[in-house]
């Protein structure tokens, strides 16, 4: 067990290296890709409100320089000017249908009650109609009734009486005369009428007792019930017609406002069929993301008869008064680092043309991740005369956000964590060593600043 454990220190001896700390320059530099991009620019999207289909009619070539009011892409509008024109004449009828229903509930609203109160009257006089016949006329018709018929059975009495009168008169005498004789026949004719007379009133008697008066009760009876019966369906059924109409109204108003709401967006969409340049600049297929171009398949369908994609930018406008600007996205140590050193400066150079670097100072960094956990940030530079590069293009940054002209840095391998804090291992006069508490500063790549604990001219111990 002696010889493995000689072994171990021997070897642990062998491995160990002793550093006299000295203060020398210490900084922190950070090097990493970045892209010229525009300061401002405009995004090209089709974010129509409901027309769907855009097939391109002519679109400009990929950073073409344009002025404004110049076509960067145009569309065929025949389609969609065939849909505005049928959605004006469908809302010039709609118009006119309720103009129609409304004249018409105004109508009913005004006609309604009239037709109520006349159904209402005609109930009241049927009602009464009944009333007066059960009460006086059907009296009245059957003591008509016999009064006629004793009118014409006394008329039939009297004039046989007379007839009898006249026979037994001229029946005194043995020779009747002539004129007698007509006077017998005109009375003998008398009593004929007068029983053809009783005859029919005898008829006209039963009829009215037997079918004329009960007809009358049953035609009063059901004129009061059909006048009722009209009268309580009215009640019923013409304020529901007047509901019924301010439904249809209602329902007409609200496709009208569909309609011309459909309209005003058509209308918003046909001006997306010409997409102008709004000032001078530079027409650019894609968009800017994450500091490069994006295309890809996008550009397969920015061409002449193709329909283009909608609810997505597809091509971005380039301003020519705007600058360029120089833009990176940063790993999290890397963001935080430059973040307490606004305004730090460096250098940058543009691939291909590393003979003429630029300076650059950083204007603005996040201070929170974006989805790809990058933290982008942005830096100025002035461009030199002949040196102004096309928006996309890659640089390569070098940036000092933190130097020192005299500090003491170790190994980052020198230091451990432990119940005290961070520590290093100093070598004593005796040759004998102890763990030091150190505050520790800025790490830049392997070595971190000491800002307390240790001295200059102290040695430590590295693995």
């Amino acid at each position: 067990m002696i010889r493995p454990l000689l072994a171990f220190l021997v070897a642990a001896t062998a491995h160990a290296a002793e550093l006299t700390l000295e203060k020398k320059p210490f900084f922190i530099s950070h090097s990493f890709p970045a892209t010229a991009i525009p300061a401002e620019s405009s995004p090209i999207r089709l974010d129509p409100k409901s027309w769907a289909t855009f097939k391109i009619l002519t679109i400009a070539t990929h950073g073409a320089r344009v002025k404004k009011g110049e076509n960067l892409i145009t569309f065929e509008t025949e389609d969609i000017d065939k849909k505005l024109a049928s959605a004006r004449q469908s809302i010039a009828k709609e118009t006119l249908q309720l103009a129609d229903a409304t004249l018409a509930l105004s109508t009913l609203e005004a006609d309604v009650p009239e037709q109520l109160k006349r159904l209402q009257r005609d109930a009241d006089e049927a009602t009464e109609k009944l009333t007066y016949f059960t009460a006086t006329s059907r009296k009245i018709t059957e003591q008509s009734a016999d009064m006629s018929l004793a009118q014409n059975q006394k008329i039939l009495e009297s004039q046989q009486e007379e007839l009898k009168q006249l026979l037994q008169m001229y029946q005194a005498d043995d020779i009747t005369e002539d004129t007698e004789e007509i006077i017998l026949d005109k009375q003998k004719f008398s009593v004929e009428m007068a029983q053809f007379g009783v005859k029919r009133s005898e008829a006209d008697h039963k009829r009215t007792k037997e079918i004329t008066i009960p007809r009358q009760l049953i035609t009063l009876t059901e004129a009061k019930s059909d006048a009722k019966i009209a009268l309580d369906t009215a009640s019923e059924d013409l304020p529901r017609s007047i509901d019924l109409k301010k439904i249809e109204v209602e329902t007409l108003k609200t496709s009208l406002e569909q309609s011309n709401q459909s309209l005003t967006e058509l209308v918003a969409d046909r001006t997306l069929f010409a997409i102008k340049a709004p000032a001078d600049g530079t027409f650019y297929l894609g968009f800017i993301e994450q500091g490069k171009w994006v295309t890809g398949e996008l550009v397969k369908s920015l061409v002449p008869l193709a329909a283009a994609p909608t609810g997505r930018t597809i091509a971005t406008f380039i301003p020519a008064t705007t600058t360029l600007v120089i833009q990176a996205f940063l790993d999290q140590a890397n963001a935080l680092s430059l973040a307490l050193a606004p305004g730090a400066t460096g250098s940058a150079t543009l691939n291909g043309r590393a003979e003429l670097p630029l300076s650059v100072t950083l204007k603005s960094i996040a201070t929170t991740p974006d989805p790809e956990k990058t933290f982008p940030a942005t830096f100025i530079t002035k461009w030199p005369d002949g040196l102004i590069p096309a928006a996309g293009h890659a640089l390569q940054v070098n940036v000092v956000s933190y130097s020192a002209e005299s500090a003491i840095a170790v190994p980052n391998t020198a230091l451990s964590f432990g119940p005290k804090g961070w520590v290093a291992e100093v070598k004593l006069a005796d040759g004998k060593t102890e763990k030091r508490p150190v505050s520790l500063g800025r790490t830049s790549g392997d070595k971190t600043e000491i800002i307390g604990g240790l001295e200059a001219g102290q040695v430590i111990i590295t693995p």
